[in-house]
């Protein structure tokens, strides 16, 4: 895989092709986020992957009505198991863990021919209500998964002068 391609390759994809996703291209899309690095490697998250369409309406629903949520043959629910944990920092661990394995997972969709979309409008509760998440935890994000079924489009991003500074702030 060429990551810079897929970097550059990947974007935020809300229209899905009415196709599944195989078992064995989720699963190499999974392994990344496995891979990926956490704070004293603890791996502090588990994913919930959705594909029942009336669960995937209901996770719509609680995404504040975006209904291409429910129109990815996959939804994946990102969830923090370890919400109180900061670092020496002074950030939440679990928000800088979790990010890093749905970033991977991003990626590695990307180098298999996958869209998907970090969703964080969506109402904590209802998410965990719907697939039954314990209270304790957190869902950082929801990712729907699928082929795309638009074309790319052009992403304005910022030149390297306007967020890159060295030695000092200036």
């Amino acid at each position: 895989m060429d990551i810079a391609k897929a970097i550059r390759d990947r974007r935020s994809v809300r229209s899905y092709e009415k196709k599944d996703v195989p078992q064995d291209v989720l699963e190499k899309v999974l392994q990344a986020a496995r891979l990926a690095p956490s704070a004293n490697n603890r791996q502090p998250w588990r994913f919930v992957i959705v594909r029942d369409p009336a669960r995937r309406q209901a996770l719509a629903k609680a995404a504040k009505e975006q209904q291409f949520v429910a129109e990815a043959p996959v939804v994946i629910a990102a969830v923090a198991l370890e919400p109180d944990r900061i670092m020496t920092c002074g950030v939440p661990a679990w928000a800088v863990d979790v990010a890093i394995a749905v970033d991977h997972i991003t990626l590695a969709a990307v180098e298999h021919g996958l869209g998907s979309c970090w969703i964080g409008a969506f109402y904590q509760e209802d998410v965990k209500k719907i697939l039954s998440i314990p209270a304790e935890y957190k869902v950082v994000a929801l990712l729907p998964l699928g082929y795309p079924q638009d074309k790319a489009r052009f992403k304005n991003r910022k030149s390297l002068d306007e967020i890159v500074c060295y030695d000092v702030w200036s």
